[in-house]
Formats: structure tokens, C-alpha cells, sequence
């Protein structure tokens, strides 16, 4: 493996964290509801299990898939029905007031986070495809070791800053203006990706 061979897969990584889905969509409700520590236990939260995802596609967890098709249907299921219970609580809030204040705690932040990666198995399909094209076969424990935690790093810097950028005061109030419009758009989306999921074969 070369530093080359980590740039790339840096590059394709910010395209996917960038790409919209639950992950990203998630992480901007949270940063503009719940303010900034809030938005990045979220990014803790999905860059965590991310990394995880990429370190089972590197020890071969997407054979077991394969093997055992009901597990990956199981977390998918899964994962589509959290999404699903999270748009249902957004639309829910829509409406009620928000103060200056975070509301969401840290600690729950997080864990939604982790939960909504979690709950997506295509994720560690994605990596598995990505890691067979940019890096060589044979790699080292040290290695896996090496572009899990790289992967870990870019998704924790990436949501510390959009969560960073999200809760100052402009975007504050312009959330604050627009929220229920915002989180009625944000809960449909949501529940769409959601119900891609678990009727995505």
C-alpha cells in the first residue's frame, strides 16, 4: 500500500460522504436542531460505525453476505425502520418551539448517529468495491489497521466542521426561521431513503 493508494481512497470517500443519504441528512438536522456538540457526537456517532463497515468489507464481511443473504437483510430491515421511527419523530417536532439552547443530548446524539450507519449493510458492499479497485490484495493487519482509522479521522473532521459551520448564529436563525418547513422536508426525506432500503433489493 502507498501514500497514493490512501489519497484516492480519501478522494472517494469525501464524494460519498458528501453524496445525499441518511447519513449526511441527518448529521445537517442535527447541527442546525441541536447545535454543535450535538452535530458532532452525531459525526462521532456515523464516522464510528463507518470506519467499522470499511474494516469488516477489508476482513471479508461481504462473503458472509453473501453466504448468509438473511443477515444482511436482517440489519437492512433494520436500519430502514430507524430511519422510518426518526423521520416520524422529526415530522412529530416539526412544529414545537426551539430554543436558542441544544436540545438534543450528546450521548443520544451519538448513538443515533452510530444507529443509522449501523443500519445500513450496503455500506460495507460500497467499501468492499472501493477497496478491491484503489488498494492491492495482501494487506497487512497493520495496514487494515492504518486505513480503518484513516477513515475514521476524515468522517469525524468532516462532521466536526459541518456541524461546526451549521450551528453559528446565521444558519442558527434562518433554521430557527424555517423550521417547520425544514424538518417536515428533512423528515420526508428521511422516511423516502428509509423505504428505498427496505424495499431495495
Amino acid at each position: 500500500m502507498t501514500a497514493l493508494d490512501l489519497v484516492a481512497f480519501n478522494a472517494v470517500l469525501a464524494a460519498a460522504i458528501l453524496s445525499p443519504g441518511p447519513a449526511l441528512l441527518f448529521a445537517l438536522r442535527t447541527a442546525l436542531a441541536d447545535g454543535r456538540g450535538a452535530g458532532i457526537a452525531a459525526g462521532l456517532g456515523l464516522g464510528l460505525v463507518a470506519a467499522l463497515w470499511t474494516l469488516a468489507a477489508l476482513l471479508g464481511l461481504e462473503a458472509l453476505f453473501t453466504f448468509f443473504p438473511w443477515a444482511y437483510t436482517t440489519l437492512k430491515v433494520g436500519g430502514a425502520l430507524y430511519l422510518l421511527y426518526i423521520a416520524w419523530g422529526t415530522w412529530r417536532a416539526a412544529r414545537a418551539p426551539v430554543s436558542d439552547a441544544p436540545q438534543k443530548p450528546r450521548g443520544r446524539a451519538f448513538l443515533d448517529g452510530a444507529l443509522i450507519n449501523l443500519g445500513n449493510p450496503k455500506s460495507v458492499l460500497f467499501a468492499a468495491s472501493v477497496l478491491v479497485v484503489i488498494f492491492p490484495k495482501g494487506l497487512t493487519a497493520t495496514e487494515i489497521a492504518l486505513i480503518t482509522l484513516n477513515h475514521m479521522v476524515v468522517e469525524w473532521l468532516f462532521y466536526a466542521g459541518f456541524a461546526t459551520l451549521l450551528s453559528g448564529a446565521p444558519a442558527r436563525r434562518a433554521y430557527l426561521g424555517a423550521k417547520p418547513w425544514i424538518d417536515r422536508a428533512a423528515a420526508l426525506m428521511l422516511g423516502a431513503l428509509g423505504l428505498k432500503l427496505l424495499t431495495d433489493r
